[in-house]
């Protein structure tokens, strides 16, 4: 058995734990992504009360809600990629429509009521539980209170709340999903740097001496070194361990390995 010694000197582990700090380019990035949420709320606000209320109002209080109501369905869908922001916004469409069409059912014909608040929240998480999508129930409940609530605040035009509320989310969406297009479209022309890379994945071949020495049978066996979840495999698998005698570890990587069953 070889001493300590012979090993040679040790080379001084760095600290593999990410120092939650971005670097320029990542930060960069960040800015990016914050100047467009801003220009894209300030776009669904200007819509929202100045179009819209072009269209329809019931009221200038009215109008700033819808607003208000049209920038939370932006920042609900603008995501850090295209894929996310079109899956959230299917997300925000699913919760609202439902929201929308039961509230207008029930404003048609009755005034609110803490009772109807409160049944009509429950239906709402339940009809898309039952649809196949449990994660939207959170927000079709929050979409009826608000339109429950805000019918309650305008009884005269409570049955118009919904076909509003609806509206408002349209827009919010729309300016949400092309906003986070925008942002990719304008990420891609920032440096490669300001991009996480993956983490890289090293595959080393033991020869079949190194592999004898180390108690194994056959021919020569593959040892792939996972940066990302700092462990290493062995193929064929085997009860025995990464014989840290014929391969030192990279710069960085624990000393303790992981038996694999």
């Amino acid at each position: 058995m070889s001493s300590p010694e012979a090993q040679g000197p040790r080379t001084p582990e760095r600290s593999t734990r990410p120092t939650g700090r971005p670097s320029w380019p990542q930060a960069g990035t960040a800015v990016v992504e914050c100047v467009v949420l801003a220009v894209a709320c300030l776009i669904t606000y200007w819509l929202a009360t100045r179009l819209l209320s072009r269209v329809h109002s019931v009221g200038r209080d009215d109008d700033l809600l819808g607003g208000m109501w049209a920038v939370l369905a932006t920042i609900f869908v603008l995501r850090d990629s295209y894929a996310k922001s079109v899956a959230a916004a299917v997300s925000r469409m699913a919760a609202t429509f439902v929201s929308f069409v039961l509230c207008l059912l029930y404003l048609a014909f009755l005034p609110f009521h803490a009772w109807a608040l409160a049944v009509l929240v429950g239906a709402s998480a339940l009809v898309v539980m039952l649809v196949g999508r449990p994660g939207d129930a959170v927000t079709a409940g929050i979409t009826t209170a608000v339109i429950m609530v805000v019918a309650a605040v305008s009884p005269q035009h409570a049955w118009q709340q919904p076909i509003l509320r609806l509206a408002d989310t349209i827009v919010g969406v729309a300016v949400g999903a092309i906003a986070a297009w925008t942002g990719t479209q304008v990420k891609r022309l920032l440096p490669a740097r300001s991009v996480l890379p993956a983490p890289p994945k090293a595959t080393i071949d033991l020869s079949e001496r190194a592999t004898a020495e180390a108690g194994g049978a056959g021919g020569p066996r593959c040892v792939t070194l996972d940066y990302e979840r700092m462990c290493c495999r062995r193929t064929p698998c085997s009860d025995r361990v990464w014989p840290r005698r014929q391969l030192q570890p990279p710069e960085g990587f624990p000393e303790e390995t992981e038996r694999l069953s």
